[in-house]
């Protein structure tokens, strides 16, 4: 049977796609395009073995219909973006609950395994360093949306151990840090394909707050990877899985260093995050995952450097930007 990828026409949803299909695997792509695009599918759209359907999870009948047709669910579909989660809180809320709840209620009927997507943001603003999953869990105030996406994909990721508990369904929670690669937009504030973006122009490389807050960036390449043996190792289920590179840099280094990948003219600008989100927008100064539980269930700790993902965004970007010039 196949795997149903929820947000498959996503950045990394199309990633997973492709490493399923690269082990003989046939996918079932559901996505309402509202931050997906056929773009990143175009490349796979016509495999016998894909099957796109374009069509909001919410649709309960159409979703319960895909899920008794698959045998696993990776449950990507989700609100994304800090810009976005700052724009529509209502739309994040409802997206993120509503969503992993209607996935969760179809796949209980038949015990379907659900990988379920979550995020480093639930960590909030915990001190301890590296994040590790048993954690206690740190968030800022109801009043700063912010926090909203944040406070959703800990109800998501309540919901998922909760049928794993009490209804046996199989469930995996991923908790992603910082995923970079090609076909990731800048859209809705995602940092690193905006700097290549702005690099490849020679605009201003504009970074938010002081630069000082430090990230880690993972491949998308690795991330899935991490995703797919998790659902196949059998011991994660009904486990709460860090996925992620653990190599951190500062924004204001990450900046200097896609100017330096890019060979750009651009100069680098600061701008106070009362400016770029929100008067009192409140952000975390370091997010780092501890990997052990993940090589410890998978063997497998991502570890593709961070000049390397650049070169690859760099180089998909340049390629939209000639094919669009060729298209014109």
């Amino acid at each position: 049977m196949p795997s149903l990828i929820t947000g498959g026409a996503g950045f990394i949803g199309s990633h997973l796609c492709e490493a399923l299909l690269a082990r003989g695997d046939e996918v079932i792509l559901l996505d309402d395009l509202s931050t997906g695009s056929m773009d990143n599918i175009r490349h796979i759209e016509k495999n016998p073995k894909v099957h796109c359907v374009v069509e909001s999870m919410m649709n309960q009948r159409v979703l319960a219909d895909l899920v008794d047709r698959s045998d696993t669910v990776y449950h990507l579909a989700a609100a994304v973006g800090v810009r976005r989660i700052i724009e529509t809180p209502v739309r994040t809320i409802e997206t993120n609950v509503k969503g992993t709840e209607l996935v969760l209620e179809c796949a209980a009927k038949k015990k379907k395994t659900v990988f379920v997507a979550s995020t480093s943001e639930v960590y909030g603003k915990s001190a301890n360093i590296p994040f590790r999953e048993d954690d206690d869990i740190v968030l800022g105030p109801t009043t700063k949306p912010r926090w909203s996406y944040a406070a959703s994909k800990l109800l998501d990721e309540f919901l998922a151990l909760a049928y794993w508990k009490e209804k046996k369904v199989p469930v995996i929670v991923g908790r992603l840090f910082n995923t970079v690669g090609p076909r990731q937009t800048g859209r809705y504030g995602m940092v690193l394909p905006s700097f290549v973006d702005q690099a490849l122009k020679n605009a201003p490389i504009t970074v938010f707050g002081t630069g000082q807050q430090k990230r880690c960036f993972g491949s998308v390449t690795d991330v899935v990877e991490a995703m797919v043996r998790l659902v196949s190792c059998g011991g994660a289920c009904g486990e709460v899985v860090n996925i992620g590179n653990d190599e951190e840099i500062s924004i204001e280094q990450l900046a200097y260093l896609v100017k330096e990948r890019t060979q750009s003219a651009s100069s680098v600008q600061f701008i106070p995050y009362d400016q770029a989100y929100a008067p009192g927008f409140e952000d975390m100064m370091r997010r780092v995952p501890s990997l052990e539980k993940l090589v410890a269930l998978t063997g497998f700790r991502p570890t593709t450097p961070l000049h390397l993902i650049i070169d690859q965004v760099m180089a998909h970007l340049s390629a939209e930007r000639t094919s669009q010039h060729v298209g014109l």
